[in-house]
């Protein structure tokens, strides 16, 4: 299967999954957002702080778009938005240069998330938050972590656990998915049209490059374990 260069180079996704599928992760995510705005604006009084950050709407993008990866699991989800959120304020109370404050607040949380491995691209956007969000947010000090932070995270996490076991297909977190096991046999390796036609029957969005993929099989193939 012939590849364009162009939209090799974009990244284009070559898995096309079904419309029941692509359905379900809008309306999921919608609900998830509307529940947390729903829940957060009634659990506290009406004030001038944030009941809601806007880096929840990317991490809905990833419970509800790819609940089965792993920068969607609980553990990324939860501590990457909260350790994103401490090291923000920090930076925001240390530094007195927005721009400066801002760029060491994303580097910083990146790192801080692959050490702890609880890498989640949204809590770039909540470190940047801490800095950048107004005098409403700098007013809540290191208590912009707990609330409205590991608040929101926590319910979108319940949410998605909820919305996604609706449907059979789905759970989260992936540590429900039981896929059913089968006696090892000796099959000859897959071929580049096996694995797309593998992938395309899990019906779900998966984070990785058909390239990475492809390497990946060789890898195993080729691993000493399989030979001894």
């Amino acid at each position: 299967m012939s590849v364009s260069p162009i939209r090799r180079w974009l990244g284009i996704e070559l898995i096309e999954i079904s419309l029941t599928e692509k359905a379900v992760s809008a309306l999921g995510g919608a609900l998830a957002i509307l529940a947390l705005i729903a829940i957060s604006t009634s659990a506290l009084p009406a004030g001038g702080a944030p009941v809601i950050i806007t880096s929840m709407g990317a991490s809905a993008v990833l419970l509800f778009g790819m609940p089965h990866g792993q920068l969607s699991q609980p553990w990324p989800v939860l501590a990457g938005h909260g350790i994103s959120a401490l090291i923000g304020v920090l930076c925001a109370q240390g530094i007195s240069h927005p721009a400066l404050a801002g760029a060491c607040a994303v580097g910083l949380s990146i790192g801080a998330m692959q050490q702890l491995k609880c890498l989640h691209p949204p809590g770039g956007a909540t470190a940047l938050t801490a800095v950048l969000g107004g005098e409403s947010v700098r007013q809540l000090g290191f208590g912009f972590v707990v609330f409205p932070v590991l608040a929101n995270a926590t319910v979108m996490v319940l949410l998605a656990a909820l919305i996604n076991y609706a449907f059979r297909w789905r759970r989260y977190p992936n540590a429900l998915h039981q896929p059913a096991q089968s006696r090892a046999a000796v099959v000859p390796p897959p071929t580049h049209e096996d694995i797309l036609a593998a992938l395309r029957s899990l019906d779900s969005f998966v984070d990785i490059s058909e390239d990475d993929l492809i390497r990946l099989v060789e890898l195993l193939r080729n691993h000493p374990g399989r030979n001894g």
